[in-house]
C-alpha cells in the first residue's frame, strides 16, 4: 500500500495524472497560489464550468474536467483557514483529503496529485498539514484497498517539500 504514495516537488499543473486537486476558495472561480495556477493552465473553459457548480464549502470537494491540463480531471476542495487550531481546522482539512479521494473512487480515477492544501495564504502549519494529508491517504488506501493506484503530494516550495518528505518518512 505504501508503494502507492509519494512526495514530489514541482508544478502540479504539469503532472500527467488522472486528476489534480485544486486548493480552491469557496467561489471556485480562481484565486492566487495553486488555484490561480490551475485556472490559468486549464484555460477559460474551467472558469465557465466552475461557475455552474455554485461554489464549494470548506472541507468539501467538487470535480470538473481538466481542459488544457495534462490531467483529465480537477478535483476542487476548499481547505480551512488556520485560526488557532481550535476551530475545527484539522477536521476540515482531513475532510478535504477524504472527500477528494471519495470523488476519485466514484470517477474511477486511478492516480491523483494533491498540493499542500491550506499551507499557503490560509496559514495552516505545514508539518501538521502534511501529517493530516499523508495520514488520511494511508487510512483511506488501507480501507479502500484497490480503487486508487497512486497518490502524490506535490510541493512547490523547497521548504514544504522538505517537511513533506520528513513526515512521509515518519509515517511510511
Amino acid at each position: 500500500m505504501l508503494e502507492k504514495l509519494g512526495v514530489l516537488q514541482g508544478d502540479i499543473t504539469r503532472l500527467a495524472t488522472d486528476a489534480v486537486v485544486n486548493a480552491a476558495n469557496e467561489s471556485l472561480l480562481g484565486g492566487g497560489g495553486v488555484d490561480g495556477a490551475i485556472h490559468r493552465a486549464a484555460g477559460p473553459q474551467l472558469l465557465a464550468e466552475c461557475r455552474s457548480l455554485n461554489g464549494c464549502n470548506t472541507g468539501e470537494a467538487k470535480i470538473t474536467q481538466g481542459y488544457n491540463l495534462p490531467a483529465q480531471w480537477i478535483i476542487h476542495t476548499v481547505g480551512p483557514v488556520w485560526k488557532n487550531g481550535e476551530s475545527g481546522e484539522r477536521e476540515a482539512l482531513r475532510s478535504c483529503y477524504t472527500e477528494c479521494l471519495k470523488l476519485a473512487v466514484v470517477h474511477n480515477i486511478k492516480t491523483i496529485a494533491f498540493p499542500a492544501i491550506s499551507c499557503g495564504v490560509y496559514g495552516f502549519p505545514v508539518d501538521e498539514a502534511a501529517r493530516i494529508a499523508i495520514g488520511t491517504a494511508i487510512e483511506f488506501l488501507k480501507a479502500d484497498g484497490t480503487s486508487i493506484d497512486g497518490v502524490s503530494f506535490v510541493c512547490f516550495s523547497d521548504e514544504d517539500y522538505d517537511v513533506y518528505v520528513e513526515v512521509f518518512g515518519e509515517l511510511c
